[in-house]
């Protein structure tokens, strides 16, 4: 089953890992999600998948109310990232849905209604939990043609959706990178493939190397911290990335 565990946690403003899940079928992407909670309130990152909504739900439960989640932030509009939206409405009719205004109306496929979406725009926006302020960085391009991630300048974390993202090998399931060389590995051959664009890789790349980030979250793999999120951005800048 998945598991929570404490990012960061300063008086009420928290970050938990939803982490990997050793248990998972072989038939299923791994995936984590992450939960912000502030001054009673909280957002999901990419809640995952209709089939693994139990053990997120289970998981969350465990650190916190859940009642006290509401609003989602999904980084795109993959099944992965989103598609449990419908059990998600089921508990809280009155969940908010952030996404890229690109897919807006796609997402309700998965479930809700134009009430349920709130459009980011391309340039991105502030989103606020609680006394939380946080960004919507742009990453467009990167996996997909509409794409953002979140950052907390206060925790100094940025969940990074698919960039970062790492395929690791069955047993690894550890939260952290602890050997950077080894474990970029199983990033480079998902990065050259699903990312589409060098020029975007350099605009994300700029963007992000001038913001304190301590923590680097991505939705697949283990979490970069310390000197590993400026050795990830510098590698990801060198990348050749995409079709040519």
């Amino acid at each position: 089953m998945k598991k929570a565990q404490v990012l960061f946690e300063q008086g009420d403003h928290r970050w938990f890992a939803i982490s990997r899940d050793p248990e998972r079928p072989n038939h299923l992407i791994d995936t984590n999600e992450y939960v912000i909670s502030c001054a009673g309130e909280a957002l999901i990152t990419d809640p995952g998948g209709l089939e693994v909504f139990p053990a997120v739900f289970s998981a969350v439960s465990s650190v916190l109310d859940p009642r006290l989640i509401r609003t989602i932030f999904s980084s795109h509009q993959d099944p992965d990232v989103i598609s449990s939206l419908a059990l998600w409405l089921e508990f809280n009719p009155a969940l908010k849905c952030h996404i890229s205004g690109l897919w807006a109306t796609f997402v309700p496929h998965f479930g809700g209604s134009s009430d349920t979406m709130i459009s980011i725009p391309d340039q991105g926006s502030e989103m606020v939990v609680g006394s939380a302020h946080l960004s919507t960085i742009p990453a467009h391009y990167l996996h997909s043609s509409g794409n953002f991630h979140l950052y907390d300048p206060f925790a100094r974390v940025l969940f990074s959706g698919d960039v970062g993202a790492a395929l690791l090998p069955e047993g690894n399931s550890d939260l952290f990178v602890t050997d950077f060389d080894r474990h970029i590995r199983f990033a480079e051959g998902f990065h050259k493939r699903w990312m589409g664009s060098n020029s975007a890789k350099r605009v994300w790349c700029e963007r992000v190397a001038s913001l304190k980030i301590d923590m680097l979250c991505p939705q697949h793999g283990s979490v970069y911290s310390g000197d590993d999120v400026e050795r990830f951005i510098n590698w990801f800048d060198e990348l050749q990335v995409g079709l040519f």
